[in-house]
């Protein structure tokens, strides 16, 4: 009986270890190094992370979940860079102070041609971007960091709205067809 319990002792923990340990759910996006090279790749947001403290405060008092779960992102909101092109398209949540009533003004949906890039090492072997933006009114500058793992934050400053940031990962980007 004694060895029945120590054995549904260890099965316990070594089946949660095995749940808690740490997950990479970032798809494979080739080498990593050539990609950031290139500065020709595209981020995938999967999480928003609103500087808004009233709207973190609304989203929690909502019944039924919490900000943290609900700002999880769908796949589909991007920062695609290209040699010509720099494509964003990323919900916004957070302080408007000049808001519109088209609601594509409203969240980050924008094609730039005219852009600059900054890139210079960061901390622990990061890579710091900073593009700049200037054919858009709103959009200032945009902070990219991007990890050896395609682990992403990315955060917008503009001039009508308070800051917010996104986490997620880089790929590379999809291919178009003529």
């Amino acid at each position: 009986m004694r060895n029945l319990h120590k054995i549904v002792i260890a099965v316990f923990t070594f089946i949660l270890m095995y749940s808690c340990r740490t997950q990479n759910n970032i798809p494979a996006s080739g080498n990593i190094v050539s990609l950031l090279e290139s500065n020709e790749f595209t981020f995938v947001a999967q999480h928003a992370n609103p500087s808004n403290l009233d709207v973190i405060n609304v989203m929690n008092s909502l019944p039924g979940g919490s900000s943290s779960r609900m700002m999880d992102l769908d796949y589909g909101y991007s920062i695609e860079i290209r040699k010509d092109k720099l494509e964003v398209t990323l919900p916004y949540f957070g302080r408007m102070y000049t808001s519109n009533m088209d609601p594509d003004k409203n969240s980050y949906r924008f094609t730039s041609k005219d852009f600059t890039i900054n890139k210079k090492e960061g901390k622990k072997g990061s890579l710091l971007y900073t593009i700049t933006t200037n054919d858009q009114q709103n959009t200032k500058t945009i902070f990219m960091e991007v990890f050896k793992n395609a682990k992403t934050y990315v955060s917008i400053d503009s001039n009508d709205r308070q800051p917010i940031s996104y986490d997620g990962y880089v790929t590379v980007n999809r291919t178009v067809k003529n």
